[in-house]
């Protein structure tokens, strides 16, 4: 359990560091001549162009609002609040700022993403537009009346105060922040994750927002996060399997290059895989294509999985024999065998598969269960491509296939 919280943690580490790497660069700012120090504060512009333009080129249009949201923030902020004598909780502009740019963070996070130009996304903009008309309208003919609501102390205490954030804003902050954190950790998807990074460094940005060190670094430390998870999740979509979440066919072979001399490969396969989706349909293979993806990802001795096509997968073990790795591929066979899928409406199997259904009792949907054939091969002492070790691997499941299924043979 404990594993799978870090490995589902892991996804925070880029924004992490990015918002790390920006507490270091604060200090150093001050010693910048004046000429650098110019082109710094131009720095959030430049990393969001950037990010826009992925954006859009990539069809993103999740990261593509919310960028432009951090864009309007810091030229506004630099224009109207930044070195000014202001009581910041007691300013328009400020609290319009800090009420609704966490809460759209947070719906836009919710929101599946439909590009940026499609009718989905102009309608999502003009959300947006409409939001900067009716804040306009509060904020300049209603701000003074609701001022007693907006910066009352709600019971906070004042430990928990922050230096500028008023507490109405802030209860409404923690809500988006942690929304979005759950479906950062949730989904495991870069842009996700570069959404929570770039909210937490808009909350640092306007809690310093009296230092223009602090406020210029964090708005490029936001833009940045959120321009890498653009990156990152394109790179994905090359790389990585959409239904399993495995690494593909195409990231497999890139890794077969870096295996050293010594290295063990395992190819396996879902038995009569044809069958059961002709008996139960695609919708429920897929969940077992996703099922049996999700355990082989527990694999130990160093493995990684990759989805090879179809039903078929592969897992690489760097520095290990065969002999090293089949107990792992054991233990991933006996947790796919004696898994339970459960199943509505559907009809019992034909005879003579390896597919089981059985019927549960009253009250219970049936459920299915799959099993695999499993064929490892390592490197020998004589030269020998990844390629035929891997041919090598695929017989020895054909092996495991004709011997029976539900099996691992080397």
């Amino acid at each position: 359990m404990f594993v799978q919280i870090v490995k589902r943690l892991l996804v925070l580490m880029v924004p992490a560091s990015i918002l790390g790497a920006a507490c270091i660069l604060i200090p150093q700012i001050a010693d910048m001549s004046t000429g650098r120090q110019e082109l710094f504060q131009v720095t959030p512009y430049l990393i969001a162009a950037l990010g826009i333009f992925l954006s859009v080129h990539f069809h993103r249009g999740r990261p593509f609002m919310v960028l432009l949201l951090l864009v309007v923030f810091y030229w506004s902020s630099r224009h109207y609040l930044v070195g000014r004598p202001l009581e910041y909780s007691l300013n328009e502009i400020y609290q319009a700022f800090v009420l609704l740019i966490p809460v759209n963070i947070a719906l836009i996070a919710i929101m599946r993403e439909r590009g940026v130009l499609s009718p989905a996304g102009r309608l999502r903009f003009l959300f947006l537009g409409i939001q900067v008309l009716i804040a306009f309208w509060f904020f300049r003919y209603n701000f003074i009346s609701s001022l007693h609501v907006l910066a009352a102390n709600l019971g906070l205490p004042v430990f928990m105060t922050p230096q500028q954030f008023p507490p109405l804003a802030l209860y409404t902050g923690c809500g988006a922040f942690l929304l979005t954190a759950v479906l950062a950790v949730r989904r495991q998807t870069p842009v996700d994750a570069g959404m929570l990074g770039a909210l937490f460094a808009f909350f640092v940005s306007c809690n310093w927002i009296t230092s223009p060190n602090v406020h210029t670094a964090f708005s490029s430390a936001g833009a940045l996060i959120l321009t890498l998870g653009v990156l990152r999740d394109s790179y994905n979509m090359a790389f990585r399997d959409d239904m399993t979440n495995l690494p593909s066919r195409r990231s497999l072979n890139e890794s077969l290059s870096g295996l050293g001399r010594r290295y063990a490969i395992a190819m396996l396969d879902v038995d009569h895989f044809k069958k059961f989706n002709d008996t139960y349909g695609h919708d429920v293979g897929d969940q077992v294509l996703k099922m049996v993806a999700y355990k082989m990802m527990d694999v130990g001795s160093g493995g990684k999985a990759f989805r090879y096509g179809g039903e078929e997968f592969t897992i690489l073990f760097p520095g290990r024999r065969a002999a090293d790795v089949i107990p792992e591929l054991e233990k991933i066979r006996k947790s796919i065998a004696d898994y339970r899928l459960a199943l509505r409406s559907v009809e019992r199997p034909k005879n003579g598969t390896n597919v089981k259904a059985q019927r549960g009792t009253k009250g219970e949907a049936p459920h299915v269960s799959v099993t695999i054939s499993i064929g490892v091969a390592e490197r020998g002492e004589s030269p020998a491509t990844p390629e035929e070790v891997m041919k090598a691997a695929d017989k020895a499941l054909y092996k495991a296939k004709n011997r029976g299924r539900n099996q691992v043979c080397g």
